[in-house]
């Protein structure tokens, strides 16, 4: 089991930026796909990024492509995602997550730990 906890959400003006980090404890950090996901009222929770275990594969949800980048530091058992350019429609709970894969015969994402999430919300 893997423990996640958020940080560097809050408010911020449409076109500003924002640096979520996501703190990771319990099993060895490098050996699993992490990711972000967010949750806006009255919708769905969404992809919106992910990272394989070695860094170098990481994949975009269309509506954030260009303007978000994920990112981790394995020494520090860290996976941050850097938002800019942000629009009012980017407010949501935002979820980091482990154990992150795709499933391609479903075409959806699986996630083995969840964080508790952190609030974004962005002003018009």
């Amino acid at each position: 089991q893997v423990q996640l906890v958020e940080s560097g959400g809050g408010l911020v003006q449409a076109g500003g930026s924002l640096r979520l980090s996501c703190a990771a404890s319990g099993r060895t950090f490098s050996s699993y796909g992490l990711g972000w996901f967010r949750q806006a009222p009255g919708r769905v929770r969404e992809f919106v990024a992910s990272i394989a275990w070695r860094g170098s594969s990481t994949a975009y949800a269309d509506s954030v492509k260009g303007r978000f980048t994920i990112s981790r530091d394995n020494a520090k058992k860290a996976v941050s995602l850097q938002m800019n350019s942000l629009k009012p429609e980017d407010t949501a709970i935002y979820y980091c997550a482990a154990d992150v894969t795709y499933d391609g015969n479903s075409k959806h994402w699986r996630v083995g730990s969840w964080g508790q999430g952190i609030q974004v919300t962005v002003s018009s």
